[in-house]
């Protein structure tokens, strides 16, 4: 086998569909859930083709189900013309029944909050990371930012020695 062969043969394409980085920056994040999606034909597509987006969303659960809202799948132009798709539909998350009945007594009784971290594919389906978090203060926020730059830090100076 060539070298080039052998370097393709390693390349998948990545699992990851969107990211939600700001929702770690600005919540500690205490638990994580994978919740299913239940999506339209179009959707799917668009989210095959990286037109995804979740950094505006948030979940809710309403009458013990979960619900994301604010995510934005923009229709790809080759979408069916006998459709009219809503980019920023209102999308139903499939969790198990002990997964939600844990999430409605954390958010409504702790003051947590549930936030879309991570968007992304196993085995063929789109599957949502879902956080259980709460809000970070300006000052927690600042010790992050001091502590990476501190461990940047005391990275360079054992690199040179």
């Amino acid at each position: 086998m060539s070298k080039a062969a052998h370097s393709q043969e390693g390349k998948r394409p990545s699992r990851t569909i969107a990211l939600n980085k700001k929702a770690r920056f600005d919540f500690f994040i205490e638990d994580t859930f994978e919740a299913g999606l239940v999506l339209q034909g179009w959707e799917v597509k668009s989210m095959r083709a990286g037109k995804a987006q979740i950094t505006e969303a948030y979940v809710l659960v309403k009458d013990g189900e979960a619900w994301l809202f604010g995510s934005h799948i923009q229709p790809l132009t080759t979408a069916s013309t006998h459709i009219t798709p809503d980019p920023t539909r209102t999308r139903k998350l499939m969790m198990h029944r002990k997964e939600l009945d844990r999430l409605i007594g954390a958010v409504e009784r702790k003051g947590y909050t549930l936030l879309p971290l991570k968007l992304y594919w196993t085995r063929g389906r789109a599957k949502l990371e879902v956080g259980l978090g709460k809000g970070k203060k300006q000052h927690d926020k600042r010790n992050v930012k001091k502590d990476r730059d501190w461990e940047r830090q005391k990275a360079r100076v054992l690199k040179r020695g």
